[in-house]
């Protein structure tokens, strides 16, 4: 197995930039002062990114799947984001489980 250097250096700059850009949403993150609707802004951060990983899923597969991602969007409003993953887990496993 060969390995091509363009395509090594690459996959290591992606790395390097994905990295980076996470570390430095950690390192701006805390120092903003977020009041309002900025804060608002700011809290719906999670529940969005988790929204778009779900959406997908739900649209392009069957019912167990479709009613999850709905059980899951309504527990996102209420439960933190750890809860609201488990939930929506546990929901679509019950229901690939009694389904047919």
């Amino acid at each position: 197995m060969t390995i091509d250097p363009i395509t090594l250096a690459a996959i290591l700059a992606m790395a390097v930039v994905t990295y980076a850009t996470r570390v430095a949403g950690l390192l701006v993150a805390d120092r903003l002062v977020l009041s309002g609707r900025a804060k608002a802004a700011f809290d719906a951060i999670p529940p969005a990114v988790l929204m778009a990983v779900i959406a997908p899923t739900a649209l392009a597969t069957g019912w167990a799947e479709t009613i999850a991602a709905g059980i899951t969007m309504a527990a996102a409003t209420r439960l933190p984001l750890l809860g609201t993953v488990a939930l929506g887990v546990a929901t679509v496993v019950i229901l690939r489980a009694v389904l047919p």
